[in-house]
């Protein structure tokens, strides 16, 4: 059986359109040849460490080329990828790497000194065996440049189907220890040509990617459909709004993806107002919904958002706002991708009607197999064909989706049922609101009451009366949160989710 995985793209994009250029870092341009070169070359010597069919090979660093040739090899010898995130801390990386039971782990070098105190606990058999550098290797390590040198060799015959697993990648915890949501070479493969498919991705495509790949939308919905294209990948490892102006226009980038905190950074930065964006094609945006005062900075020069919904167990796409309907569609997610289907339920299952809530579930070849390990967590949220999102949402007479809030946040006081995602949307709508979480807090009459948790725009002024004054009118008077913290930041993942549970730690309590 031939390679039919994601592992086969280099060497079917070399034959295609070899002189291509498929990578810029650092100033340096690599073709479609050259990558499949190197590919090849770290296939071959990953196969001979023993990285061989079902295998785990991790990966521990910032955005760089050898992401991707590390996570491209190891799937052309059958192998499976773990992209880890750097932002955690040693323990929480430990416990993913025995929980995954990597055999071997390429690090950069900003990762050495977690990565030591990862190695003296390898020898008690919770981490990888083996170590593979990308400068700087200590005594019993591989160097990775070392390991791509000598002779060009030729790709691991391994037969790898679309049924195989590819990818463990780690959900980000914000309800507890992160599950490794495990997808397949056809989950990767059907999720890049619903992109391709609907975000209307070209050859001549020039992706920023200053998002980190070790989460799903940057790699998923930007990088991999763009390499499928031929494209090319503008790779930076870390986001800085006024470099990613500066790269934007010297290198006429046509599309990148973040999250909103990205996109309102760029338009804060002292070169937005010179900066050359005619370029963009593409602004792919996920994470959390694009508050109205961005999406308007952005159309004021012609640029329009592609927003979406979608969870790593969906590989991650489920929904997409084209361009065409952001105006007239804002505030919904999109429709169901091509080749993936979306419904909302109520309790009983059955689809819920226009305008009525209800749990959101999505099917489709893009779907993950499950929670490496974890049956029962697996079971719990796959039934039927259909992954329960665990978010609420509703849908309108054209189809259209919007997600309303997570099942778990929902406060119900005094019965009713309050979604913070929508008293947030009123609480930004405040000039004096730059960012804002709501949360529940235990109410000795009402069961629950809505707190809201607010950061002010620098140079604003508002006290908690202002605030809930502003809100009368605007919502039902069940729906006001009744108190208003004020913070200087609030807690989120690195897809700008907020940590619901993080703040409620911070901010919740009693009433008073």
């Amino acid at each position: 059986m031939l390679n039919e995985g994601v592992g086969s793209w280099t060497a079917r994009r070399a034959r295609r359109t070899p002189g291509a250029r498929a990578i810029l870092h650092a100033g340096r341009a690599v073709s479609y040849a050259e990558l499949d070169d190197r590919v090849g070359r770290l296939a071959r010597s990953l196969g001979r460490l023993g990285a061989g069919p079902g295998s785990r090979v991790a990966y521990l660093g910032p955005n760089h080329p050898a992401f991707l040739e590390t996570m491209f090899a190891a799937w052309s010898a059958g192998a499976v990828f773990v992209p880890l995130n750097m932002r955690l801390a040693g323990p929480e990386l430990a416990y993913q790497l025995a929980d995954c039971g990597a055999m071997l782990l390429v690090y950069a070098p900003e990762q050495a000194a977690v990565v030591a105190a990862i190695r003296g606990e390898a020898g008690r058999g919770t981490g990888p065996s083996l170590l593979v550098a990308l400068a700087g290797p200590a005594a019993g390590e591989h160097d990775y440049e070392g390991l791509l040198a000598g002779p060009p060799a030729e790709p691991p015959d391994v037969p790898v189907s679309l049924d195989d697993p590819s990818l463990i990648m780690y959900t980000s915890g914000t309800t507890g220890r992160a599950k490794g949501a495990t997808l397949t070479h056809g989950n990767i493969t059907w999720n890049a040509i619903n992109v391709v498919v609907d975000a209307d991705f070209r050859a001549d495509e020039v992706a920023l990617a200053v998002a980190p790949l070790f989460h799903t939308a940057a790699l998923n919905m930007l990088c991999l459909p763009t390499m499928l294209k031929g494209g090319t990948v503008l790779i930076e490892p870390a986001f800085d709004p006024a470099r990613a102006l500066e790269l934007i226009a010297r290198y006429r980038v046509t599309s990148m993806f973040g999250v909103p905190a990205i996109y309102d950074a760029m338009a804060a930065a002292p070169g937005w107002a010179a900066a050359d964006t005619s370029s963009l094609r593409m602004l792919l945006c996920g994470g959390a919904p694009v508050p109205d005062a961005t999406i308007r900075r952005y159309t004021g020069r012609g640029l329009t958002f592609i927003q979406g919904y979608g969870m790593t167990e969906a590989a991650p796409g489920a929904l997409l706002l084209d361009a065409e309907h952001s105006l007239a569609k804002a505030g919904s997610a999109g429709v169901p991708h091509f080749f993936t289907d979306v419904r909302v339920a109520g309790p009983d299952g059955d689809p819920a009607g226009p305008g009525e809530r209800g749990e959101i579930l999505v099917a489709g070849p893009n779907v993950m197999r499950g929670y490496w390990g974890q049956p029962d967590a697996t079971a719990a949220v796959l039934t039927d064909g259909w992954l329960h999102s665990g978010d609420v949402g509703t849908t309108d007479e054209d189809g259209y989706v919007s997600v309303v809030d997570r099942i778990k946040d929902v406060i119900i006081s005094g019965g009713e049922n309050v979604y913070p995602a929508e008293v947030e949307n009123a609480l930004l709508s405040h000039p004096a609101v730059a960012d804002c979480g709501v949360i529940g807090i235990p109410d000795g009459r009402w069961g629950e009451v809505g707190r809201a948790v607010v950061v002010l725009r620098e140079g604003g002024r508002a006290s908690e009366a202002d605030i809930l004054d502003f809100l009368d009118g605007r919502l039902a008077r069940y729906k006001i949160p009744r108190s208003v913290h004020f913070t200087s930041g609030l807690p989120r993942t690195a897809t700008g989710k907020i940590l619901k549970k993080q703040l409620r730690e911070t901010h919740g309590g009693s009433t008073a």
